[in-house]
């Protein structure tokens, strides 16, 4: 597998991402519970998909350029909010990075090391033994860590922070019961991460929206950061309730790169708890 990506690694972006488009189409029209799921959660939004049909092909995208963004040599990427970053690490705290399912999420971390210093990101190991390998190696870069969704991964990521580090997570995944609120994510309750909150809570770290617009014709990324600029509320649910509605502010400024097909509002599954 690993040397199939490798190939597919050599190709240029723009063959990758026109690749992508018809996956993404291909999987939308042959697939009706994905389909229903991804209309039902553009209504739910209250998109019609006349105004989202161009994140069919999107979510396509996400899948096909995964092989050079592991593999390849480093994508061409911009900043949108350089500065912010810069005004974080002059202030000499931890920074905490926080991305949705938009755009392309994993050119952010990886621009980051390549532009700004070391970042750790989390990650969800996969439950077979050889996809865990080959996804845990892919991902490591140069100034570029990971840390998984154990104990001793979030430990890994605090202390991180702690010592004036850059961490990254998806906060719009859906954890583990035990590990999560009920809030509101586009009027729906959706199942949220407590995490973002206690890692910037406990380490005073500063919260960063950060995520990387996929630019047309395969001309690369542009990365758009935004600070936190409200206090984190210090009760759960108005933490959770908080970071759902910087969400959905996000996914209003691109809903054509969201992935609409994601299962947000799904019950969290069993495990034992961070």
């Amino acid at each position: 597998m690993k040397t199939f990506l490798r190939a597919l690694a050599l190709l240029p972006l723009p063959v990758l991402h026109a690749a992508g488009a018809a996956v993404g189409w291909l999987s939308f029209l042959l697939s009706p519970t994905y389909r229903r799921r991804f209309l039902a959660n553009a209504r739910q939004a209250g998109f019609r998909f006349g105004t989202i049909r161009a994140a069919v092909a999107e979510s396509g995208k996400l899948v096909t350029e995964i092989p050079r963004l592991w593999f390849g040599r480093p994508a061409r990427t911009e900043w949108r909010g350089g500065e912010v970053v810069q005004a974080a690490l002059a202030a000499g705290r931890g920074i905490l990075f926080l991305t949705p399912h938009l755009g392309c999420f994993e050119v952010t971390a990886q621009a980051y090391a390549r532009d700004f210093g070391p970042i750790t990101v989390l990650y969800r190991p996969a439950r077979k033994p050889w996809l865990r390998e080959l996804v845990a190696t892919a991902r490591v870069r140069p100034n570029l860590a990971v840390a998984p969704t154990t104990v001793g991964g979030v430990k890994q990521l605090l202390k991180t922070l702690k010592s004036g580090g850059a961490v990254g997570l998806l906060p719009d995944q859906v954890p583990p019961r035990g590990q999560g609120t009920w809030a509101p994510f586009f009027g729906q309750p959706a199942y949220t991460m407590n995490l973002p909150a206690r890692l910037a809570k406990q380490a005073g770290a500063r919260v960063l929206l950060i995520w990387g617009e996929r630019l047309s014709f395969g001309r690369g990324f542009r990365m758009h950061v935004s600070p936190w600029d409200e206090p984190m509320a210090e009760d759960a649910e108005g933490a959770a309730a908080q970071l759902n509605r910087r969400m959905e502010a996000m996914v209003r400024d691109c809903p054509s790169q969201y992935m609409w097909g994601y299962a947000r509002y799904k019950q969290p599954r069993e495990e034992l708890a961070l």
